[in-house]
């Protein structure tokens, strides 16, 4: 899969440029903002495509070399579209709430995660032993645990780079990352508060179609760098589809013994290259039947004679 485009016509129709009213603003942001419109200001999208271009290569970078990405959205506009994008790319996210300590106290985290995995083998194997209300019991914890780190639980350690749907809201996150070094991509409104933003994209960040897009972009140019991955390892990538198994017919099926059929798929035979040393010309050109069929009874007893 190509990088996305980044294109202003795109932007304006998911409303992107639209920003929070005057009284709602960050000084912070001011470098961003284009103007004033009915008392509310509207971001730059002229200094936004170049912007999310920039973050959509670092992060198709960092996945080709193989990193994680994590996506981070707990506002309800922004919950399933944020699980949906990193599920479909194969990446890891956050959507229902931060905890604090979920990278800098990583090994806390692991220990749940673990009690999560343990939980689901003893919820779907045997329960005999355990009351109503002990079942009732567990499978609300086990509830509750992947409503925090479901998303979390295959990431095996720490994130590469995280990607930020409101700064406001996901403040903690952001802290985090920015105590272990950790790159931040985030979509910065107009009251938001770009520092400790290595990657900042101005952008409305409360639009259902903005959030869809900003999503899908960041899906996008994961699929690019996996597919960079892939290229770089050597592997050919169109040869990991499916293809139809040629299943060669035995000698019960063929019209004769040493016989050659006129087409091969509809190719004459004289289109398809021939092996080195076999006859070009008509199977039976120059040759009796009878030293025809000794020929084929001798390769026949020379190939059980092999096996």
């Amino acid at each position: 899969m190509a990088m996305p485009e980044v294109t202003l016509r795109g932007l304006l129709e998911a409303g992107v440029h639209f920003g929070h009213h005057t009284r709602r603003w960050n000084p912070k942001m001011a470098p961003y903002i284009f103007g004033v419109r009915n008392q509310v200001h509207i971001l730059d999208l002229q200094q936004t495509v170049p912007l999310m271009d920039r973050a959509l290569r670092t992060v198709r970078d960092v996945v080709a070399g193989g990193g994680r990405v994590l996506f981070v959205g707990t506002k309800k506009a922004a919950a399933d579209y944020v699980a949906e994008a990193a599920t479909r790319c194969g990446q890891y996210y956050v959507n229902h709430r931060w905890l604090g300590g979920m990278l800098t106290n990583w090994k806390t985290i692991t220990g749940s995660i673990k009690r999560l995995k343990q939980m689901d083998e003893q919820l779907a194997g045997n329960t005999q032993g355990l009351t109503k209300k002990e079942i009732l019991m567990l499978t609300r914890e086990r509830e509750k645990l992947d409503r925090a780190l479901g998303g979390i639980r295959e990431m095996g350690g720490l994130p590469d780079l995280i990607f930020v749907i409101d700064t406001i809201k996901e403040k903690l996150a952001i802290e985090e990352a920015n105590k272990l070094g950790i790159p931040v991509i985030a979509v910065c409104d107009s009251n938001a508060d770009p520092s400790g933003v290595a990657f900042p994209i101005p952008g409305n960040d409360d639009a259902i179609r903005a959030i869809n897009l900003y999503c899908d972009m960041m899906a996008a140019a994961v699929f690019d760098g996996i597919s960079a991955e892939l290229s770089a390892s050597g592997m050919d990538v169109g040869a990991q589809a499916d293809l139809p198994t040629d299943v060669m017919p035995d000698d019960s099926g063929l019209p004769g013994a040493g016989a050659v059929p006129e087409t091969l798929g509809g190719a004459e035979v004289a289109d398809v290259p021939v092996l080195e040393g076999a006859v070009q010309s008509s199977p039976t050109s120059g040759v009796d039947r009878e030293s025809l069929e000794q020929m084929v009874q001798n390769n026949r007893d020379d190939g059980n004679n092999a096996g």
